[in-house]
């Protein structure tokens, strides 16, 4: 008695493929994925652009702080895989360059050639007085 109820129903493929409520179905799915894309993928593929940008644009005085958190300054661009950093006086190391998490500050020339100018009249003036 149920059996024939069973089979009168059939597996109802051709009715799956020809109605709008596949497209019902897979709409939440659909969306699902929009959201995901758009909150979680996109942003995290943008941020590593500009974080790879920021890599290759590594120049002598910048500021960084590796992925150990130790912070210095280039010194210079050894490769493009490698860097040397100054983390502390007398104290170069050389750092993988994927390895920099973040860029701190990067130099302003004028800056720093006005800094030196300072550190230069100094020392002159203390050479003078000893």
């Amino acid at each position: 008695m149920l059996i024939a109820t069973a089979y009168a129903q059939g597996t109802g493929l051709s009715g799956l493929f020809d109605s709008q409520s596949t497209m019902i179905q897979f709409l939440p799915l659909v969306l699902i994925f929009a959201v995901f894309y758009f909150l979680l993928i996109r942003p995290q593929q943008r941020k590593a652009k500009e974080h790879r940008a920021t890599l290759d644009t590594l120049r002598r005085g910048d500021r960084v702080v590796t992925g150990g958190g130790i912070v210095g300054t280039v010194v210079r661009v050894d490769s493009p895989e490698e860097v040397s950093v100054d983390i502390a006086d007398g104290v170069r190391v050389r750092v993988v360059r994927s390895t920099i998490t973040s860029v701190l500050a990067k130099p302003d020339p004028a800056a720093a050639r006005e800094a030196s100018k300072q550190r230069d009249q100094s020392r002159a003036k203390a050479e003078t007085k000893d």
